[in-house]
C-alpha cells in the first residue's frame, strides 16, 4: 500500500514537470528576433527590432491631514491635526518602447551571417567559429558591439549597424 501511495505520488510529481510548447509563451515580438509587427506607420514589407526602457517607479510617502486642529473662538488650540502616513507609487518615467529597423529574416543567409561574424571577429568582439549560424555567441557580440557602437542594447542586428559594418549598402539618397 505504502509503494502504491509513492508510485502515484511520483507520478504526479513528474507529470507537473511535463511542459509543452503551446504551455511556454511566446517572447514579445521585436525583443529576441526581428519581426515585421513593426510601431505604427511602418513601411509594409519591413522588419524591426524593440528594445524596452522599464519604467521608472517611486515609492511616496506623505502626510495626509485626516481631522483638521479644533480652534476655540479665542484662538486657543483644543486638538491638534491627526495626521496619517500613506504610501503609494508612482510612475515617475513611463515604459518605453524603442524601435529600430532591421534587415528581414530573408536577408540574414549563411553567408550573410558568416560576413557579420567575420566583421565582428575583426573588432576583437566574436571569437567564435565562423559558423553562418545566428547562435548564442554571435547574438552576445553582436549586442556587445551595438552597444559600444551608441546602438541599440539588442542582440538583434540593427539596419544601422548593419550599414556601419558594411554588410547593407547605404542608399546614396540618404547620403544627400
Amino acid at each position: 500500500m505504502l509503494i502504491g501511495c509513492l508510485i502515484a505520488l511520483c507520478s504526479v510529481a513528474v507529470s507537473g514537470c511535463d511542459t509543452s510548447p503551446a504551455d511556454i509563451e511566446a517572447p514579445e515580438p521585436g525583443v529576441i528576433e526581428a519581426t515585421t509587427q513593426g510601431p505604427a506607420g511602418a513601411h509594409p514589407g519591413s522588419c524591426w527590432g524593440r528594445t524596452v526602457s522599464p519604467a521608472v517607479i517611486e515609492t511616496v510617502t506623505e502626510q495626509v491631514q485626516v481631522q483638521p486642529a479644533q480652534i476655540s473662538s479665542t484662538g486657543e488650540v483644543q486638538a491638534f491635526p491627526i495626521y496619517r502616513t500613506e504610501t503609494r507609487q508612482q510612475i515617475v518615467k513611463p515604459r518605453i518602447d524603442n524601435w529600430f529597423e532591421t534587415p528581414c529574416a530573408v536577408q540574414m543567409t549563411p553567408q550573410f551571417v558568416e560576413t557579420l561574424q567575420r566583421a565582428l571577429e575583426a573588432r576583437g568582439i566574436y571569437t567564435g567559429q565562423i559558423s553562418g549560424s545566428y547562435d548564442a555567441p554571435t547574438r552576445a557580440a553582436m549586442r556587445e558591439y551595438q552597444i559600444s557602437a551608441g546602438g541599440p542594447d539588442s542582440p538583434i542586428l540593427a539596419l544601422t549597424t548593419a550599414r556601419q559594418l558594411g554588410l547593407i549598402a547605404v542608399d546614396r539618397a540618404t547620403l544627400e
